[in-house]
């Protein structure tokens, strides 16, 4: 996007337009971002973000759900929704000549939706099935209780499904109060990418979205428990034909100048067949079925995390060799070949990653959301290049002391843990 100038306006009800002219292919991209989220849902109600964006495309106070999906299919469009745990996204894409048409239905629904009661009904059979299929998945089960035991009380603990409790407790007026408060023009972001020039672009927001207003009441002020992790275990036996094994940390949040440092960490340990974990677990010694690192972007507190499925029976020694891996990062520095090639590759798959419009809308959005702004789309890879072996080694040794454990396996092969836990 460097060489693409990125158009940045705020309408008088505080809703912020971003817009990028690609000229290249007749297709114009568009995000409706909203900076809720999961992280602004009561415990009580977990959940209730997943279910508004299933529920939000399907009807309007003027449109049913098969009239959208009749008015969006007539011309090849895309119109879909995502919850997220720091925001939630409504995405579209279309031939420049239907943007228009499109672009108003998507704003009428972000405005207007009128989550039908039998929708709701719908949907939440649908996510209890979902959350009930997840406890059937090891790495399912052993994130969900990773992420428990580094949140606690936090949102961020929860799946982005919710709970079975909240699910069930979930009304049609839940999910209207919810959009009521929090899905308004100064908490929404507009970024649009294709074939339209800036203030085509504009005009169209103005029109759809200009005379949306802003509730009188503030946005409520979020009163978030601070995680406060002490390592320890947590395990589920589970009569599978592989154990999973995972180590997790609180990690720094997108903020925080150890931001870049522990992208690297997670792109050396675990990001394709080239990483560290791959070629030490799996191909030289043969311990995993699968292994990786995960390390997502949050606007609070992160979490850096490896994990490998096993044969159960090498469930203690995996253990063992994950841990030796991180100590083997906290006590000496990266290598300035293996550090450099880690930057390589990330930095490649992050221009990859910013290539269509749709992908331009969202990493636009996704920044201005974050609070990051524009500029960090050229900050972001200098941010990576500065990282030094010694600053990667201090990020390790600040955040990644005492590891939460999580395991899921067979019984036998998870429950040694009970004995030295």
């Amino acid at each position: 996007m460097n060489e693409r100038k990125v158009h940045r306006t705020v309408l008088g009800n505080g809703l912020v337009v971003l817009v990028v002219e690609n000229p290249t292919a007749d297709i114009v991209a568009a995000r409706l971002f909203n900076r809720a989220g999961q992280r602004v849902e009561p415990l009580a109600k977990a959940g209730l973000t997943h279910l508004s964006s299933a529920v939000l495309t399907k009807g309007t106070a003027q449109l049913s759900s098969r009239a959208i999906a009749e008015t969006v299919e007539s011309v090849g469009a895309s119109l879909s929704t995502e919850a997220n745990p720091d925001y939630f996204v409504l995405s579209l894409k279309t031939v420049g000549t239907d943007f228009s048409a499109i672009f108003e239905l998507a704003a009428q629904i972000l405005r207007q939706p009128s989550f039908p009661p039998a929708e709701v009904e719908l949907e939440r059979r649908l996510t209890l099935q979902a959350i009930r299929s997840q406890w059937e998945q090891p790495f399912a089960v052993a994130f969900d209780q990773l992420r428990q035991a580094l949140y606690l009380d936090h949102p961020y603990a929860l799946s982005g499904l919710g709970t079975t409790e909240g699910m069930l407790s979930l009304t049609p007026e839940d999910l209207r109060a919810y959009h009521a408060t929090w899905f308004r023009p100064d908490q929404t972001v507009v970024s649009i990418a294709g074939r339209i020039t800036p203030e085509a672009a504009l005009a169209q927001v103005e029109a759809a979205l200009g005379n949306w207003q802003n509730p009188p009441e503030a946005v409520p002020e979020l009163q978030l428990a601070e995680p406060q992790v002490q390592g320890g275990w947590r395990v589920t036996p589970q009569d599978t034909q592989q154990a999973v094994v995972m180590l997790g940390y609180l990690a720094p949040a997108a903020h925080s100048p150890d931001f870049a440092a522990f992208k690297l960490l997670s792109t050396y340990l675990g990001n394709g067949l080239s990483s560290r974990l791959f070629v030490e677990l799996r191909e030289k010694r043969g311990l995993a079925y699968e292994v990786s690192a995960f390390y997502p972007t949050r606007l609070g507190p992160s979490q850096f995390g490896v994990y490998l499925g096993t044969a159960p029976a090498n469930t203690q020694i995996a253990l063992d060799s994950l841990r030796a891996e991180i100590e083997r990062l906290a006590d000496r520095p990266l290598s300035p070949v293996e550090l450099q090639t880690s930057r390589s590759k990330l930095l490649g798959q992050y221009a990859l990653g910013k290539q269509t419009n749709a992908q331009i809308a969202q990493v636009l959005g996704w920044y201005e959301v974050l609070g990051l702004g524009l500029a960090y789309d050229e900050r972001f890879p200098q941010l990576i290049e500065a990282v030094s072996p010694e600053a990667l080694q201090a990020a390790v040794q600040s955040y990644c002391q005492a590891p939460v454990v999580s395991l899921v396996g067979p019984a036998p092969a998870v429950e040694f843990s009970q004995a030295i836990a």
